[in-house]
């Protein structure tokens, strides 16, 4: 189901249904029409905006699924942090705001520095670093203004200021198959871009993580869900490691993004997607280990702002890329030649230049491979040129 025809989904598809999925009641009528016709054994949907919508569906027709109550509280940050809260589950501490005098009065409650986002984005849309009153102006006005992949028309109004937290970011890949069943499958180690945004411009993930079982981590985990009152599916949690334990900073009800669901298949040789299916059909999923090594995602941003004219490897024949076959699972440019794009603290997702997938016995091996091919990455970005205002 999608607002517009399918492209590359097309050959996966059976069928297809032209519906706005904004409006929901109207997406439930089409699909009780199409269940009529032909049997449906589950509601499931990728992107995180559409949890909720996936879950009345599923409710509707009776199928396995997230509670659309559990799904709403996920996807509402400000209300999930009030019932984080109440159950005492280690998070951060966040408040939503109006206005941007409202961010600036929570900023100076919770102390600097502090972090601004927008309240229902993903992809770190919007989200800033703030250590002064300018900043948090600043910061409000770029996360009330911030859209990322066409979502904004999916998000909640409103920002949130929330209090900074020093330690590593990670992510706990969680499957919930009932009560007292919640599993962390995976965990994904964050690598950051440079401040004052918050951009993911990476991530690892290793066979064999000593956090995947660490009491602490798996405590925060479940205590989590079970206030969250999410009774089943996938979910993408992210913590920060602090000198206080973890802490909850984020709870996406569906499979993490950024490619993270393929680094684990190749670190670990579990299919996070399948499993997503078979939790949505109701089935056992299957979350045996068949590999045991590490595998990450690297992305490229552009250093300046402008027009890219020139996006390129290196040849093969350069001591090539053909060599590194065998460890390099991808090797993607995303964008055109006249292209406009954003360098940091400007950029999103969306001017990302390229990515790359690689795998290693280790995370040594990963950082080096993943170096190699940055150095075989030419860029030529032309910078808007601008003209002194004349003085006549």
């Amino acid at each position: 189901m999608d607002g517009t025809a399918p492209t590359w989904t097309t050959s996966h598809a059976a069928g297809f249904l032209s519906v706005d999925l904004r409006a929901p009641d109207l997406a439930a009528v089409m699909v009780k029409e199409f269940a009529s016709e032909r049997p449906v054994a589950g509601v499931l949907t990728y992107m995180d905006q559409h949890v909720e919508l996936a879950a009345r569906l599923a409710h509707a027709l009776g199928l396995p699924g997230m509670a659309p109550e559990a799904a709403l509280r996920c996807r509402d940050e400000a209300e999930r942090w009030c019932l984080l809260a109440e159950h005492r589950v280690p998070s951060t501490r966040s408040y939503a705001a109006g206005t941007e005098q409202d961010a600036v009065d929570r900023a100076k409650v919770l102390g600097f520095p502090v972090v601004v986002k927008p309240r229902g984005l993903d992809g770190s849309a919007g989200v800033w670093r703030a250590d002064s009153e300018s900043e948090v102006r600043y910061a409000y006005r770029a996360a009330t203004s911030s859209s990322v992949l066409g979502l904004s028309a999916f998000a909640v109004t409103e920002c949130l200021v929330e209090e900074f937290l020093q330690g590593e970011e990670v992510s706990a890949e969680t499957i919930v198959l009932g009560p007292e069943r919640t599993r962390i499958v995976a965990i994904t180690r964050k690598v950051l871009g440079p401040a004052p945004t918050v951009l993911e411009v990476g991530h690892v993930v290793r066979a064999h993580d000593p956090l995947v079982r660490d009491p602490a981590v798996t405590s925060v985990v479940r205590r989590a869900v079970e206030a969250l009152g999410i009774s089943s599916g996938l979910l993408h949690i992210k913590l920060r490691l602090t000198h206080r334990g973890p802490r909850i900073t984020h709870v996406s009800p569906s499979l993490g993004g950024d490619l993270i669901p393929l680094l684990v298949e190749l670190a670990l040789g579990i299919d996070l997607p399948a499993a997503a299916a078979a939790v949505a059909t109701g089935a056992e999923p299957d979350l045996s280990p068949r590999a045991a090594s590490t595998a990450a995602v690297q992305f490229a941003s552009p250093r300046l702002s402008g027009r890219i004219s020139e996006l390129s490897v290196s040849s093969p024949g350069e001591s090539g890329l053909d060599t590194f076959e065998p460890w390099l699972e991808r090797l993607v440019l995303n964008q055109r030649l006249g292209a406009y794009v954003s360098a940091p603290p400007l950029s999103s997702i969306d001017d990302r230049l390229a990515h790359w997938v690689v795998q290693g016995p280790d995370d040594r091996a990963c950082a080096q491979r993943l170096a190699d091919i940055a150095d075989r990455l030419v860029v030529g970005i032309d910078a808007p040129v601008h003209h002194a205002a004349s003085g006549r």
